[in-house]
């Protein structure tokens, strides 16, 4: 089965409509991508707090890491970088954190303001290895888009 992108965007869309604040928009978009697919072992955002730092946003799952440098994991490289990373192997992957140990597979997009600048990333993490497609990355890039930079 796969995901029906369509109805969670319309649905964010709706939950979110008029907010400004980033942390309210945060939860939100947390919240719901996670409960929308059984993959998704933990989802949350990590926040700029700093420069070249992030910090522990609003998340659903177990405890994440609270910070984490650009320099380290596939959550830095995201924000370093400004591109999504989509990571069938965590085991396979150069500096990566363990937050948790059952992470087998990880998907982590760049969040983008208005303004054009990255204020977090967001983290999806699984237990099931290669549990993320293209189009999932392409799917939550196109929400994060409309929640955060339209």
């Amino acid at each position: 089965m796969s995901l029906d992108y369509t109805t969670l965007a319309k649905t964010i869309a709706a939950l979110t409509e008029g907010e400004t604040d980033e942390v309210a928009l945060m939860a939100t978009v947390a919240c719901e991508v996670h409960h929308s697919d059984d993959r998704f072992d933990w989802t949350g955002f990590y926040r700029v707090v700093a420069p070249e730092l992030l910090k522990i946003g609003p998340y659903q799952g177990g405890h994440g890491c609270l910070q984490i440098p650009f320099s380290r994991g596939v959550c830095g490289a995201a924000a370093r970088s400004g591109e999504v990373q989509l990571v069938p192997d965590v085991e396979a992957f150069p500096g990566h954190i363990a937050c948790a140990s059952s992470t087998r597979s990880e998907l982590v997009l760049p969040v983008w303001n208005k303004a054009g600048e990255v204020i977090g990333v967001f983290d999806i993490d699984s237990d099931q290895p290669d549990a993320f497609t293209q189009e999932d990355a392409d799917q939550l890039g196109t929400i994060l888009k409309q929640v955060f930079a339209a």
